[in-house]
């Protein structure tokens, strides 16, 4: 709970100001939208539109709409992300709003163009596939720059606001209902292999956002955690930050290793805790990203 003095000096405070980009980090942003949305768009016309094979979200519902009354793709997905990008505006914010406006407006452009080129291939299952492949890779450009191409995750953060369902529930509920709806305009083998497709280009979309080098946190609790942390620092050249806890069930103190190593350092790693202590408790998770401090890996003496 909050108290009045709170309030009061919270409200007193100086609002956060928050840093520009520069020009460089502009034009790096731009030009890095652009060319993830023209990757989507030529997956879309070049591979998956061509073969009656559609993609999730609001790009789907546009692509069926176009399908249906013979207008131009380019329109619809313009005309349809529009109103949700107005509405969203504060609930995304100014910067994700326009990132997002130059996703949409490049994909509605691209698909325009290419709208009469021939398709690289009429075989449904290699359309699917690679298709698939360059749609995850040009919306994961996009996002990983600041932006999206399709407007419904700025439907699914309104929704979720005033329902208890979470904003990746909406967009996997609605994902689920356009796909399937697929079914009733291109026929239900084509809209399996929309659901192939969406996978495929959900799965690339991740690994271009987060990368390869994914990397590992490394939770350690021994009684030789010195030497473990000697170890960990000698022999795979990785800084350990050394934590302070308490057992909850013994009340005892417990010293706690942590450290990020690469993927490839994870098997080393557990060796090396293994070797030194074989009941050590030891925990995994995934790390994302990485930034600051010493995680940059020293040389191995």
């Amino acid at each position: 709970m909050t108290s009045p003095a709170t309030v009061q000096s919270a409200a007193q405070a100086k609002p956060i100001q928050h840093n520009k980009l520069s020009p460089l980090d502009i034009f790096r942003r731009v030009v890095f939208i652009v060319l993830g949305a023209v990757l989507a768009g030529v997956a879309l016309e070049i591979f998956l539109i061509p073969n009656n094979i559609i993609d999730g979200g609001i790009t789907g519902i546009s692509i069926m709409g176009a399908h249906l009354t013979h207008l131009p793709l380019g329109i619809f997905l313009f005309v349809l992300n529009l109103p949700f990008l107005i509405a969203g505006y504060k609930s995304i914010g100014k910067t994700f709003a326009l990132s997002t406006l130059l996703g949409v407006v490049t994909l509605a452009v691209t698909t325009s163009l290419l709208h009469h080129v021939e398709p690289f291939t009429d075989e449904t299952l290699l359309a699917t596939v690679f298709g698939g492949i360059l749609l995850g890779i040009g919306v994961g450009i996009v996002i990983r720059s600041g932006g999206t191409t399709d407007g419904t995750e700025v439907v699914a953060i309104m929704v979720s606001k005033k329902t208890p369902f979470s904003v990746g529930q909406m967009v996997m509920f609605i994902n689920l209902f356009i796909l399937g709806s697929a079914g009733l305009v291109y026929g239900w083998d084509n809209a399996m292999f929309s659901l192939i497709a969406y996978f495929i280009a959900f799965k690339v979309m991740d690994l271009t956002i987060e990368g390869f080098d994914e990397s590992k946190s490394i939770w350690v609790i021994s009684e030789n955690y010195r030497e473990i942390g000697e170890a960990i620092v000698s022999r795979l050249g990785r800084g350990v930050t050394y934590l302070n806890g308490e057992g909850g069930y013994s009340g005892d103190s417990k010293q706690v290793i942590f450290t990020v190593v690469t993927r490839m350092e994870e098997a080393k790693l557990k060796s090396i805790v293994t070797e030194l202590d074989p009941a050590a408790f030891l925990a995994v998770g995934n790390i994302h990203d990485v930034r600051g401090g010493r995680f940059k890996k020293k040389d191995i003496h």
